[in-house]
């Protein structure tokens, strides 16, 4: 929901670092498996339960993730490089409620299973979208620079940030912010499915 808002805040910094990203000799591919492998060192320290540095850790790996595409707008933009980018972009966003069972089994595991089921159903509502848009030859007037058609939602990348950093803040108040998110992934689901139908 909020994507659109924040890309288009964010954009000028972001083509900025690009620019010195590119200069330094950083290749997309490049940054987007090093955002990957930052967000799995995150999924590590929450795992320790060092929640205050799995959070920034997140945040510079969803800098990478911003940067990435920028970078590949100024050079080439690829299917291979989309394709990298959204699918260790879904094994970053399973990792951090994973990441949350295994710091505290016991309290956390059911809340964690639960979100990772949402995030399959917006997850694969959004994949099976993409897929018969292609088919389509469909364009999406919100998202032009995307590799692929994307279909926004009451959750996006950037709510997605927002309540990771948040589990990061307050890890005891984990299980109700992991069920309310939960929730909200519920609602895009079923908005994905019905304008997918439609």
């Amino acid at each position: 929901m909020l994507d659109r808002t924040a890309t288009a805040l964010i954009k000028p910094l972001i083509t900025r670092l690009a620019k010195i990203l590119l200069g330094l000799g950083f290749t997309a591919n490049q940054i987007t498996i090093i955002g990957f492998l930052i967000g799995l060192f995150a999924a590590f320290l929450i795992t320790q339960q060092a929640y205050t540095a799995g959070a920034v850790a997140i945040l510079v790996s969803r800098l990478c993730d911003a940067l990435d595409g920028a970078v590949a707008r100024l050079t080439q933009i690829t299917d291979a490089g989309g394709f990298l980018d959204i699918a260790l972009d879904f094994l970053f966003y399973a990792s951090i409620p994973l990441a949350f069972a295994l710091s505290d089994p016991a309290r956390n595991a059911l809340p964690a299973a639960v979100l990772l089921a949402a995030f399959i159903g917006t997850g694969s509502s959004f994949l099976a979208f993409a897929v018969m848009a292609a088919q389509r030859r469909m364009t999406s007037l919100d998202y032009p620079d995307k590799s692929f058609y994307f279909l926004g939602g009451l959750t996006e990348a950037t709510e997605t940030l927002v309540f990771f950093v948040a589990m990061c803040l307050w890890p005891d108040s984990f299980i109700e912010l992991a069920y309310g998110f939960a929730a909200l992934c519920g609602v895009t689901v079923g908005t994905r499915i019905w304008w997918g139908w439609r």
